[in-house]
């Protein structure tokens, strides 16, 4: 079984974004953006469009399948 990588909390922090701020955004809770970026939970495949629309990248670009 692969793992699945993400750029979620550097893009966060380039964006200034808390995690608060990222989960309002995109309709989740904090605990979820945190479990996104720890990887330990992988996101719906709306969830990971609404997350790479707010850092304008496509969703390969910030999940990355190992």
């Amino acid at each position: 079984m692969g793992e699945m990588k993400n750029k979620i909390k550097e893009l966060r922090l380039e964006k200034n974004l808390t995690q608060e701020e990222l989960a309002e955004r995109v309709g989740v809770t904090r605990q979820t953006i945190i479990a996104i970026e720890k990887g330990g939970y992988v996101p719906s495949l709306e969830l990971a469009f609404k997350i790479a629309k707010v850092f304008h990248r496509k969703i390969e670009q910030i999940f990355l399948y190992k």
